[in-house]
């Protein structure tokens, strides 16, 4: 039984803490409980890459695939050159059967890579 009112495991002690805590569930695979971690995390600090990327991850892993894709763009649209969300964003597209729109995202990813032979 919670004593501390709406708080519970995955949302309790400081950012950092929970971002710790996310990052070992996501690194035990247990995608589903990285996310619920970090989902508050990432309302609390919009601003960071970095939570809001392994928020994707998680979603992205779980096949919680429109969650993913969110926050991808959310990323993208504030970082155009993140190779790594562009990257998930393509991936996630795929996973979607959104070939085409996936494409572009793809072939930027490639470039920011500097992988200029797929493009």
């Amino acid at each position: 039984m919670e004593s501390l009112g709406d708080t519970t495991y995955y949302d309790q002690g400081t950012a950092a803490e929970r971002w710790e805590r996310a990052r070992l569930f996501f690194d035990a695979q247990d995608y589903a409980g990285a996310a619920r971690v970090l989902a508050g995390l990432v309302e609390e600090v919009p601003e960071q890459t970095g939570p809001r990327l392994l928020l994707a991850r998680s979603y992205y892993h779980s096949a919680q695939l429109l969650r993913a894709e969110a926050e991808l763009r959310v990323i993208v649209e504030r970082d155009p050159v993140e190779h790594y969300a562009r990257l998930m964003l393509g991936r996630t597209l795929q996973r979607q059967s959104r070939h085409e729109e996936a494409e572009s995202h793809l072939r930027i990813a490639s470039a920011l890579a500097g992988d200029f032979e797929a493009v």
